[in-house]
């Protein structure tokens, strides 16, 4: 496929006004392009951003990031190239979540483990004309893969509407395979936190049996302060610290001007999670454990 005959230039943060704890990771962005080398698999849904490894990088230095986790864009399919190159280019500082499907053999997924990989990602959501993101893998095919997925040590992200997961993490669960919930496991804020799916997803978490990740930005109406999203993320904060990750979802596809500044956000974190030691989990010793990131050096 052609270079898109448009892109985007993403927003770049300022600097939090609060210091990051050393091996403080961002466990969730992306990276696109260049697309000369690094060329789309699918039309995409989104005028996608001009957001290569090196601006990558760039974002994580100014906040302040000793790490990060890149996740596979629907756009380029299984095609993991991009991902895997910036992995190559980080000298250890970044981690993947990448996208196969049931034609993936056994060698390739390890060579994607091999490569920095520590998860696939399998989505339920769908593009706003209702139809599954081009390039997207479902979670039908996760079940299809999970043996290879648990000898190689691969985990399984899922994005997926909150009340597919009664049905979907038992299915998970059963197959063996570590689960990570997108966005915040896609809350309905308008429900309140009595919400049933929510409260299923909440004993889930309780129980240890998912991860989740803290995204803001994808699941409240009412940025920039997501007043709205502050009940549920404090009960997930209640339930679990140690099963919580922290994601800036940077450079923020389909947002436009709405785009957060990363910086603002890792603010936010500080004020709802006034506790330092409970920060240290969220943002170092979680996606250390999750991710298998080596200590750090003293």
């Amino acid at each position: 496929m052609s270079a898109p005959m448009e892109t985007v230039a993403p927003r770049m943060p300022g600097a939090p006004a609060h210091t990051l704890p050393p091996g403080a990771c961002d466990s969730h962005a992306h990276v696109f392009g260049p697309y000369d080398r690094f060329p789309l698999a699918h039309a995409s849904s989104y005028a996608p951003p001009l957001a290569p490894a090196a601006l990558h990088r760039e974002m994580l230095d100014t906040i302040g990031a000793a790490r990060g986790v890149l996740v596979q864009p629907a756009p380029y399919g299984t095609d993991a190239s991009a991902l895997l190159d910036a992995i190559a280019q980080s000298e250890g500082r970044l981690r993947g979540i990448a996208v196969a499907d049931e034609q993936t053999s056994e060698a390739q997924l390890q060579a994607l483990y091999d490569g920095g990989v520590r998860g696939l990602r399998f989505v339920e959501v769908r593009a706003p004309n209702g139809t599954p993101y081009a390039g997207s893998v479902g979670v039908h095919q996760l079940l299809q893969m999970a043996p290879a997925m648990r000898r190689i040590g691969l985990h399984a992200q899922l994005w997926a509407p909150i009340e597919a997961y009664a049905d979907l993490l038992p299915q998970v669960r059963a197959a063996g395979v570590e689960v990570v919930l997108d966005h915040m496991a896609c809350i309905k804020t308008e429900r309140g936190v009595a919400d049933q799916a929510f409260q299923a997803v909440l004993e889930e978490l309780k129980q240890g049996g998912v991860w989740v990740k803290l995204t803001l930005c994808r699941v409240s109406t009412q940025a920039p302060g997501y007043p709205d999203a502050r009940p549920f993320f404090d009960a997930l904060l209640a339930a679990a610290p140690e099963r919580l990750l922290w994601g800036s979802d940077w450079p923020y596809v389909r947002m436009g001007d709405q785009s957060p500044d990363v910086g603002a956000l890792l603010d936010q974190l500080v004020e709802w999670v006034p506790d330092a030691a409970t920060r240290q989990l969220i943002l170092v010793a979680n996606p250390a454990a999750l991710y298998g990131f080596p200590a750090m050096k003293e």
